[in-house]
């Protein structure tokens, strides 16, 4: 090895060992944990194929989750496009729209659904005094409350790498389909939505893989009705104390997150979805 890259490997080797020790290390001990509490062997993942309330555990966050991730996309594609044909002006507004949200926090924002879809909320109140009701509705601790929730909180997430794909796309080709006559709806259909649809699938990749992990929106909002994963190993370790039942399920997560990495890692270059150049 050169002088040159030794040098670059002592430059990198704190954050690597700082990767190892507090990331890397602790996964492996879940990993281990999962095969071997409370017995050694399988037993903790074929639990996976035999137990039908783990089953149905997993199916509630995959629906959830892709649920949100379909609403996420739908209302991100709206404001990333009302965003990319706006004026400079209007654009640094819609962009501070979407930013502010994430500078609060999700416990926040959680008890702020509880208080507009409560039972005595804004949300009920104003539609019984409208008469469009006879008695209030439940929208919170349910699984609707926590699907609220979720998409207020991805949007953002969605609209960022949507953003970022149709920022590229050259009006030119725009201007060009008018000319040769297109209306306005044939030029989205035919040449914007097309070239849109790599901030898409990204968006979609890195809505679904935040939403898999969600836990306190659905812990407030579910009010513990409706389980999600991470709730879920929650209860088992620290509730519980069943370790391996827990670490089982953290380890099926990642998997889970890396295998969707890795499907659609073929589709969309991710490293664009992170704020690489093209």
């Amino acid at each position: 090895m050169t002088r040159t890259g030794l040098g670059w490997w002592l430059l990198i080797l704190p954050a690597v060992l700082l990767l190892l020790v507090f990331y890397v290390a602790p996964i492996a001990q879940v990993l281990a944990i999962s095969f071997s509490e409370p017995e050694p062997g399988l037993g903790n993942y074929e639990r996976l194929l035999t137990s039908e309330s783990m089953q149905r555990v997993i199916l509630t966050t995959l629906r959830i989750c892709l649920i949100t991730t379909f609403f996420a996309l739908l209302l991100g594609y709206a404001v990333a496009y009302a965003i990319t044909l706006a004026s400079p002006r209007a654009r640094s507004w819609w962009m501070m729209a979407v930013l502010v949200p994430l500078w609060i926090s999700v416990l926040v924002r959680a008890f702020a659904w509880v208080t507009l879809l409560r039972r005595q909320g804004l949300v009920n109140e104003t539609l019984l005094r409208w008469g469009f009701i006879s008695e209030p509705l439940a929208l919170v601790w349910n699984e609707f409350g926590i699907l609220i929730g979720m998409i207020h909180y991805m949007v953002p997430f969605a609209v960022l790498p949507m953003l970022s794909a149709m920022r590229e796309i050259d009006p030119r080709l725009l201007a060009a389909a008018r000319g040769l006559g297109a209306t306005r709806a044939q030029v989205f259909r035919q040449v914007f939505l097309p070239l849109s649809i790599p901030g898409v699938i990204a968006s979609g990749v890195l809505v679904f893989i935040f939403s898999l992990g969600f836990y306190i929106t659905p812990a407030i909002l579910g009010g513990g009705k409706t389980l999600m994963v991470a709730e879920w190993i929650s209860l088992q370790i620290l509730d519980l104390i069943r370790w391996g039942l827990g670490t089982m399920m953290a380890t099926m997560l990642i998997v889970a997150i890396l295998v969707t990495l890795a499907v659609f890692s073929r589709v969309v270059d991710l490293r664009r979805m992170f704020g690489a150049g093209g």
